[in-house]
């Protein structure tokens, strides 16, 4: 790779791998409106993000079941079934990947992640371990779109901010990633995305 080569890095959820808590919920509840209810009031994103900022699953599962006691086992299933949140993995994200790595591009990750998940799921997702280095949400107690994440990554891995192009699902964890500095790309398909790093340089074949 010539010196210029942008470094990529990547987010995980919805950019490697489907996840939905929905895809659980469905599971437990009879019908579409209950899993939904469930999720915009119990179960819900900002309750979720506290695992990504470093909350222990069986405490910020306990806390919950104080306020909502009857939902004990469907907050329950969160932790213990949280594998069924994930529909799947994106392949063709994965394939693009593959090439970077086979072309000796270095590439980095920068996930919101509960750390304990994380670390379980490391057997089971083989691309984790192709990064050249992660930075986890949940170990260092901040969550993207909070600026000091991307300054953590910088320092860690000695990069310019310029050198590097973030590519995340989330628009404003893009934009936070620009006003820091980097080169980033919303992510909405693979396909889209294949030729966003091609035009950015990449040596990645053309679809």
């Amino acid at each position: 790779m010539s010196d210029d080569t942008l470094i990529p890095v990547f987010d995980l959820g919805n950019v490697f791998v489907d996840w939905n808590p929905m895809h659980l919920f469905r599971k437990l509840f009879d019908t579409e409106e209950e899993a939904l209810w469930f999720h915009q009031n119990i179960c819900t994103g900002d309750w979720n993000l506290e695992f990504d900022a470093g909350e222990i699953y069986a405490e910020g599962v306990a806390k919950l079941i104080t306020r909502f006691p009857k939902y004990w086992r469907e907050i329950q299933a969160f932790d213990q079934r949280w594998k069924e949140t994930v529909g799947g993995l994106i392949q063709g994200t994965i394939d693009i990947h593959d090439e970077l790595v086979e072309q000796e591009i270095p590439t980095f990750a920068i996930t919101n992640f509960s750390w304990e998940k994380w670390v379980s799921c490391l057997g089971e997702w083989p691309f984790l371990e192709k990064f050249d280095g992660v930075v986890v949400s949940g170990l260092e107690n901040l969550v993207k779109p909070d600026p000091r994440i991307y300054r953590v990554f910088c320092e860690r891995y000695g990069m310019a901010p310029e050198s590097c192009v973030f590519i995340d699902d989330s628009e404003p964890n893009v934009i936070a990633a620009r006003k820091f500095g980097m080169h980033a790309i919303h992510f909405t398909s693979p396909e889209a995305l294949r030729k966003e790093l091609i035009a950015l340089g990449l040596p990645l074949k053309a679809q």
